[in-house]
C-alpha cells in the first residue's frame, strides 16, 4: 500500500471512553505530539515525542505524563533484535515487539500502517510495547486486517476490543471507534 507523506500537523476529539483532545507534530521520522483529558473523574494529560526508523520501526519514545500526582517520564528504546529498554533498564516481556502503543493516543495506530506489507483480508499480528496514561508499560497483542478503502479490522484481544479503523491517503487514523474521530480534515 502507498501512502502519502504525513501532514506537518493533525488533531482528534477523543469520544466515548474519555472526554479530550488529541494534537500531533510531525517531522522527518518523528511524531511529537500531546494528549489531554478527563476519564472518569481522572484528569490527565500525555506529551510524547517517538522516533522512527527509515522502516517505521519505533526507536525510541520518550512519554511525559501528568496527573494529580504529579509529573513522570518515561523513556523506552528498541534495541537490535527488537529488545526494549524501559528508562535503561532490559524488560523481556517486550522483546519482539517492534511498534510503541500509548493508550493516551490515536497516533500510534499510524505505526504498523506504515511498516507492514499487509495483504487484504490477511490478520498481521503487530505486538506492541503499550504505555498506559499512568505510565506503566505493558505488552499489548494486537493484530491488524487490510480491508478496502484503507479500513483495518483491529483487535486487542486483552481488552476484549475490535473495531473497524479508518485511515486517510497519509495513514493517520480518521475514525477510531468510540476512541476518537480526527478533526480540522475533510474527513470529520
Amino acid at each position: 500500500m502507498r501512502l502519502d507523506p504525513l501532514p506537518a500537523s493533525a488533531a482528534w476529539q477523543h469520544i466515548g471512553t474519555r472526554a479530550g483532545f488529541e494534537v500531533l507534530f510531525t517531522s522527518a521520522r518523528t511524531l511529537e505530539g500531546h494528549t489531554t483529558a478527563v476519564e472518569q473523574s481522572d484528569i490527565w494529560s500525555v506529551s510524547y515525542r517517538i522516533e522512527l526508523d527509515a522502516t517505521w520501526r519505533t526507536r525510541r519514545a520518550e512519554v511525559v505524563g501528568r496527573t494529580s500526582a504529579g509529573p513522570r517520564t518515561t523513556v523506552l528504546e528498541r534495541h537490535d533484535g527488537d529488545r526494549w529498554t524501559v528508562d535503561g533498564v532490559p524488560v523481556p516481556l517486550l522483546d519482539g515487539c517492534v511498534d510503541v502503543d500509548l493508550e493516551s493516543s490515536a497516533v500510534t495506530n499510524t505505526l504498523p500502517i506504515h511498516r507492514v506489507d499487509f495483504v487484504e483480508g490477511e490478520p498481521v499480528q503487530c505486538p506492541a510495547a503499550y504505555v498506559r496514561a499512568d505510565l506503566r508499560i505493558e505488552r499489548l497483542e494486537q493484530t491488524y486486517t487490510a480491508r478496502p478503502d484503507l479500513r483495518f479490522g483491529y483487535a486487542a484481544p486483552a481488552f476484549g476490543f475490535t473495531a473497524e479503523l479508518r485511515y486517510d491517503a497519509s495513514g493517520l487514523i480518521v475514525d477510531y471507534p468510540g476512541i476518537a474521530r480526527r478533526v480540522g480534515t475533510p474527513f470529520s
